[in-house]
C-alpha cells in the first residue's frame, strides 16, 4: 500500500503539537463530504450497544468511502467512514451474512481457485474468509482465512480504513459552511490513530489497534502477507476505539479476545430478557418478532449523562428524545417498566427551567432531543438539548401515571409531582400561545422545528390540496394529550390528598374536550380536522392524527364508531397498515415522511384508542397485517415506517429509503397491539388487574404472557381463542397477592 499522506512524529505523545495538520482529502482519502441525494444502504447490517453503533454493508464493509448510509457512530460523530476488507484472488463472494445479536455478527465470504492455478471455465471456492464483529464500547473484528487447496498457497489481506469525523446531521445532508482541521493519521507498528478538532475546539479521535503487528501498516490501512497452508486456519483480529488524541498515547493494554468479550455481552442481554415478560403464542414468525423486539429494546438504550435511557432509532436517532422515548415506554410497560421509569427520570432532570428562544426551552417543558456531536457543541444547531416539542410535555404526565397504574409506586409519585405541577403551568402558559384553551406551536429558533408535533417534518401538516398553514398551529392530537394529561393528573393528585386540586383539573378536561368536539370534528368527513392554523381555521385533512383522539377517550361512541370505519376505509388503510394521511386527498404521496405513510407506532396507537371504545375486532385487520408485514423482514421486525401504497402481490411492504431499524416505537408497537387486544388494565395500586374482554386476532389461537410485572406482582396469564371467542386463564401469581378480574363480553 503506498503513503500518500505526510507522517507525523510517531513518539507516543498525547501534545497535540505533534499532531501534523493535513486537508479531508489528505486525512480521509475524498474531499467532502455530500450526502444530500444518496440513499441509504440497502439492508444494511446494523450493531449497537450504548453509545456506539455500526452501519455495515452485507460483506462488512463501509464502501465505498465516505457513504452517507453506514459508518460507525459514537456520540453522534462517524469515527469510521471507510472500512473495507479485500483479499487475494477476490473479490470475495458474499455465502451468508448473519446478524447473531444486536452486537454481534457473522459474515462468510469465498474466494475461488482461479487465482491460484483452477479452471478459468470451472472455478471451484477455495478460501473461506470469515469476519466475525461485535460491539461493546469498541468495535472488535476476528478474522479467519481458511484455504481449502491441496496445495500451500502465497496469500495477502488488505484492510483500508479512513474517519471523517462527519456529524450525524452532515451525514443526513445538513450542509456546512466549514469543518474543523484535520491532522494525518498517526501510525505506530500496530495502530492507526486518525484525528480531528471540531470547530468547537474539541479534539476528536479513533483508533485502530492491531493485535498483532500487520505486514505493513500505513494512514490508509494494513496489509497482511502469509503463507496459507492446505486446510490451515489463520486468525487475526483487532479494535476500534474512539478515543481522544490529545490525552493519551495508544494502548499498549492489547486487544481483547473477541471471544472473551462475547459472554459479558450475552450475559447482559439474558438479564434484561430475565427482567422481561416474556410473550409467547402459537405463531412462530409472531414470536420470532416479539423475540427481536425485546432484543432491539435493550440495544436501543444509550448512557446518556451518566443515565440509562431508551433512545429513538438507528441510524438517525440514537439518542435521548423526549416524545419517542415516552411513547414507546407506554407501548412496553406490559413488557419492562424499567423503559418507563428509565425515560420518567431522565426527562424531569432535563426539564425545562429558563427562557431560551434559540433552544426553545421555556420553564416546565419537557424536551425534545439531546445531541452530543460537533453541530451541538459548536451551537450551530440547537440541540444542547432541543426543547421544540408540543406534545412531550403532556404525554410525560400521561406516562407518569400509566406508570402509576402498573407499578403502584406511590414513592413516584411524590417525587415526581413538583414536576407534573411545573408541566401543567408550561401548558397553560407557554403551550396556550393565545390564550384561547388550546395549546399551540410556532418555533422561535431559526434552526428549530417548523412542526413540532409527531409528523414534524416541514410538510407534515397540510390542508388537503398541500398549502402548509401559517402558524401557531394547534394540533388535534395534542389537544387531545392535554386533555388526558388533566384527567390524568387530577387522578394524580387525588391520590396524594389534594382533592381542590383535581377537582380543578378534571374541569378544566371536560371544558377542553367539549372545545375538541366543538371546534374540530367535522361531521361531513366523520373524522376530526388534522389542526387549526394560525386564524383558527380547521385543516379538513383527514389523518391518522385523530386516531390519538380515540386513545385519549375524547370521542362520544357514535363518532368512534364513525371513526373506526373510517381508518379501515380504502384510502386510509392500506392492506399492510393504516395511513398517516387519506388517499383522497391531493397532498397524498405514499412516498412521503408523513403523508401517506404507514407508521406502526401510529397504528398501535389507533388500534388501542379502538380498544377503549370495545372496537377490538374492528383493529383485527390492523395487528394482523402488522404481524405479517414484521414476519417477512430480515430481521423480523418492524421498521420505523414504510411506504404507504396500496397491497397487492408483493411479499412485503414497500420500503422507506431511510426509515430507522431498529426503531423505538416501532419496536414497542406488538406489544401495545397485543395488549389492546387482551384487554390488559393495571390498578397496581390497589392490587387489581383487570383483563377486559380479551379477544385474539384470528390467526392466533394461543398466546402467553408469562411473569407481567404488576406493582410487585408477576402474573402469567393464558390466552386461547375457541371460534370467536377467546378464553384467560390465571397460570399463575409471584410475589406480593394480586387480584386478577377477568370480565367476559
Amino acid at each position: 500500500m503506498t503513503h500518500s499522506v505526510p507522517q507525523p512524529d510517531l513518539q507516543p505523545t498525547g501534545s497535540a503539537a505533534r499532531l501534523h495538520e493535513v486537508s479531508m482529502a489528505e486525512a480521509v482519502g475524498y474531499p467532502a463530504i455530500d450526502c444530500a441525494h444518496e440513499a441509504m444502504a440497502e439492508q444494511p447490517v446494523v450493531l449497537k450497544h450504548e453509545q456506539l453503533f455500526l452501519l455495515l454493508d452485507p460483506h462488512g464493509d463501509i464502501a465505498p468511502p465516505g457513504h452517507c448510509g453506514l459508518g460507525a457512530f459514537h456520540d453522534d460523530t462517524r469515527i469510521l467512514s471507510q472500512y473495507a476488507l479485500r483479499v487475494a484472488g477476490g473479490p470475495a463472494s458474499l455465502l451468508s451474512t448473519q446478524r447473531l445479536r444486536p452486537y454481534a455478527a457473522q459474515i462468510d465470504l469465498a474466494v475461488t481457485d482461479r487465482a491460484f492455478g483452477g479452471d478459468a471455465w470451472d472455478p471451484r471456492n477455495c478460501v473461506h474468509v470469515r469476519r466475525e464483529l461485535l460491539v461493546e464500547d469498541r468495535l472488535l473484528e476476528r478474522v479467519t482465512v481458511t484455504s481449502y487447496l491441496r496445495v500451500p498457497i502465497d496469500y495477502w489481506m488488505e484492510l483500508s480504513l479512513g474517519a471523517d469525523f462527519a456529524d450525524i446531521f452532515e451525514v443526513r445532508g445538513w450542509k456546512r459552511p466549514a469543518r474543523g482541521q484535520f491532522y494525518a493519521p498517526r501510525v505506530t507498528r500496530d495502530a492507526i490513530r486518525f484525528a480531528y478538532r471540531g470547530r468547537d475546539g474539541r479534539c476528536l479521535g479513533s483508533t485502530v489497534h492491531f493485535a498483532a503487528p500487520p505486514s505493513s501498516l500505513d494512514a490508509r490501512g494494513a496489509r497482511w502477507e502469509f503463507r496459507l497452508e492446505p486446510h490451515a486456519r489463520l486468525e487475526f483480529e483487532w479494535q476500534v476505539l474512539p478515543s481522544e488524541p490529545e490525552l493519551s498515547a495508544p494502548s499498549r493494554a492489547g486487544v481483547p479476545a473477541l471471544a472473551e468479550r462475547w459472554q459479558p455481552m450475552e450475559a447482559g442481554y439474558d438479564q434484561w430478557r430475565g427482567e422481561s415478560a416474556r410473550w409467547w403464542t402459537d405463531v412462530e414468525p409472531l414470536n420470532a418478532t416479539l423475540d427481536q423486539a425485546v432484543d432491539d429494546l435493550r440495544a436501543l438504550y444509550v448512557d446518556a449523562d451518566g443515565a440509562p435511557v431508551i433512545s429513538a432509532g438507528i441510524p438517525w436517532y440514537s439518542t435521548a428524545f423526549g416524545r419517542d422515548s415516552i411513547i414507546t415506554s407506554l407501548e412496553t410497560l406490559a413488557l419492562n417498566p424499567a423503559v418507563a421509569l428509565d425515560t420518567l427520570r431522565y426527562l424531569a432532570r432535563h426539564q425545562g427551567s429558563r427562557e431560551d428562544p434559540f433552544t426553545e426551552e421555556q420553564p416546565g417543558r419537557i424536551m425534545h432531543e439531546v445531541r452530543r456531536g460537533e453541530l451541538a457543541r459548536a451551537g450551530e444547531i440547537p440541540h444542547v438539548p432541543y426543547y421544540g416539542t408540543i406534545d412531550a410535555t403532556p404525554l410525560w404526565i400521561v406516562l407518569l401515571h400509566e406508570t402509576w397504574r402498573w407499578t403502584g409506586d406511590d414513592a413516584l409519585l411524590r417525587d415526581f409531582l413538583p414536576h407534573v405541577e411545573r408541566a401543567l403551568g408550561w401548558i397553560d402558559r407557554y403551550g396556550d400561545m393565545d390564550g384561547d384553551g388550546l395549546v399551540e406551536y410556532a418555533r422561535t429558533s431559526e434552526k428549530g422545528l417548523v412542526n413540532q408535533g409527531w409528523k414534524d417534518s416541514g410538510d407534515g401538516v397540510p390542508f388537503p390540496d398541500g398549502t402548509l398553514p401559517a402558524p401557531p398551529i394547534a394540533l388535534v392530537e395534542v389537544q387531545g394529550y392535554v386533555y388526558d394529561a388533566k384527567r390524568r393528573a387530577a387522578a394524580l393528585y387525588e391520590a396524594v390528598g389534594d382533592v381542590a386540586r383535581a377537582d380543578r383539573l378534571r374541569g378544566e378536561a371536560a371544558w377542553l374536550r367539549e372545545e375538541i368536539v366543538r371546534r374540530f370534528w367535522l361531521d361531513d368527513l366523520g373524522t376530526f380536522a388534522l389542526a387549526l392554523d394560525g386564524r383558527k381555521r380547521p385543516l379538513p385533512t383527514v389523518t391518522s392524527n385523530a386516531a390519538h383522539l380515540l386513545w385519549s377517550r375524547v370521542p362520544d361512541a357514535e363518532q368512534a364508531i364513525r371513526m373506526a370505519a373510517g381508518l379501515l376505509a380504502p384510502d386510509m388503510f392500506s392492506g399492510w397498515g393504516i395511513r398517516t394521511l387519506s388517499a383522497r386527498h391531493a397532498v397524498f404521496n405514499p412516498m412521503s415522511y408523513h403523508n401517506g405513510s404507514v407508521w406502526p407506532h401510529d397504528n398501535a396507537i389507533a388500534v388501542m384508542g379502538l380498544a377503549h371504545y370495545g372496537q377490538v375486532r374492528a383493529a383485527f385487520p390492523v395487528i394482523t397485517v402488522l404481524h405479517e408485514a414484521a414476519a417477512r423482514m430480515n430481521p423480523q421486525r418492524l421498521p420505523e415506517l414504510f411506504c404507504g401504497m396500496t397491497r397487492m402481490r408483493g411479499l412485503r411492504p414497500v420500503l422507506y429509503p431511510v426509515s430507522c431499524s431498529p426503531q423505538a416505537w416501532a419496536s414497542g408497537s406488538m406489544f401495545m397491539l397485543l395488549q389492546a387486544a387482551l384487554g390488559l388494565l393495571p390498578n397496581a395500586a390497589t392490587r387489581v388487574l383487570h383483563v377486559r374482554d380479551p379477544q385474539l386476532p384470528p390467526f392466533l389461537r394461543e398466546l402467553t404472557v408469562e411473569r407481567m410485572a404488576v406493582g410487585g406482582s408477576r402474573v402469567t396469564l393464558q390466552f386461547r381463542r375457541h371460534g370467536e371467542r377467546t378464553l384467560a386463564n390465571l397460570l399463575g401469581v409471584e410475589g406480593e397477592p394480586l387480584q386478577v378480574r377477568i370480565e367476559l363480553s
